[in-house]
């Protein structure tokens, strides 16, 4: 049985990584282009910023956020409401064996570039930094 990638300390195969970027590259699309016949999801402007498979490729957890960051929960759950669709509309563009599951997580990337920004902007961490530099000298 294969070990879970992130419990063995590496990291997802180039399979996994190809597979995920090709899925977010569809949902873009179709997301995009508003295929799904769903009011309350085609109201939505969502960026896919990234798509993880799972090990066996039957599971892709996709990090999504609306437009702006609005109300990400209901993007969210409009999203799960509509997956057997999408699901189908990726299995139509690609040649898996299996369509996987989708599940759905709000994209937290730009709340951390934020946070880093924020520390890094932050006087006592920039004489924190610039003493390391002097240290490495």
């Amino acid at each position: 049985m294969a070990k879970n990638s992130h419990t063995t300390g590496t990291g997802p195969s180039q399979r996994q990584l190809r597979v995920g970027e090709l899925i977010r590259r569809v949902l873009s699309d179709v997301l995009n282009r508003a295929e799904v016949h769903d009011p309350d999801l085609n109201r939505f402007s969502i960026t896919v910023g990234e798509v993880r498979m799972s090990n066996d490729l039957k599971i892709a957890t996709v990090f999504v956020m609306p437009l702006g960051g609005g109300d990400v929960a209901a993007a969210i759950e409009a999203l799960a409401r509509n997956k057997g669709e999408l699901r189908h509309r990726i299995a139509k563009e690609m040649a898996l064996k299996y369509a996987p599951d989708l599940r759905f997580r709000p994209d937290e990337t730009f709340d951390r570039l934020d946070e880093t920004r924020r520390l890094f902007s932050d006087e006592a961490v920039r004489r924190d930094i610039a003493k390391g530099e002097d240290d490495e000298d």
